[in-house]
């Protein structure tokens, strides 16, 4: 055999096969950065909506940073409510004043989001108002308020305290 008869290494079938590999890892490559983006898509709605939450989060905090305290005010409603009834018709200064002094609270009050429930006449709504009985509708449309014991308050949408109220009974 002479020195030309000697088999050569096929070079294309090398070349194939490192073309193979390069394409193999080429994929694997993609898919990684695939999952990277994916990831990273990911990573970036996660935030989005955690800073969305806190922000929301704060605006409730916002909405009712006063709730305490305005709560703790509705007994001095009441009584400037229970005085002003017990005055009646009766005009004077002291009464002049008690009103002064009730309008001033309640606008203070409702530039903090306080909304005054007073249902007199209105249809019964459970979610406002808390009924401790019932009485012969007399005029009154069966389910309306007939009488309010206690005015109820509203925060910012929010129930504070419900009404206290007599409800007409149905026939």
């Amino acid at each position: 055999m002479t020195h030309n008869d000697t088999p050569t290494p096929t070079v294309p079938d090398a070349d194939a096969s490192l073309e193979s590999q390069l394409r193999d890892e080429i994929e694997a490559l993609r898919g990684e950065l695939e999952q990277v983006r994916a990831d990273s898509l990911r990573e970036r709605a996660d935030l989005e909506n955690q800073r969305k939450r806190v922000a929301r989060d704060v605006e409730q905090a916002r909405r009712f940073a006063n709730e305490r305290l305005l709560g703790e005010l509705l007994p001095v409603f009441d009584s400037l409510d229970a005085g002003l009834a017990a005055a009646g018709e009766q005009g004077g200064p002291l009464k002049d004043g008690m009103e002064l002094t009730y309008r001033q609270l309640l606008k203070v009050a409702a530039d903090n989001g306080l909304v005054v429930v007073d249902p007199a006449g209105q249809p019964f709504n459970p979610e406002h108002h808390q009924a401790i009985s019932q009485a012969d509708p007399g005029d009154a449309a069966p389910g309306s308020v007939l009488q309010v014991f206690q005015k109820g308050y509203l925060l910012n949408d929010r129930l504070l305290r419900p009404a206290l109220v007599v409800v007409a009974r149905h026939d």
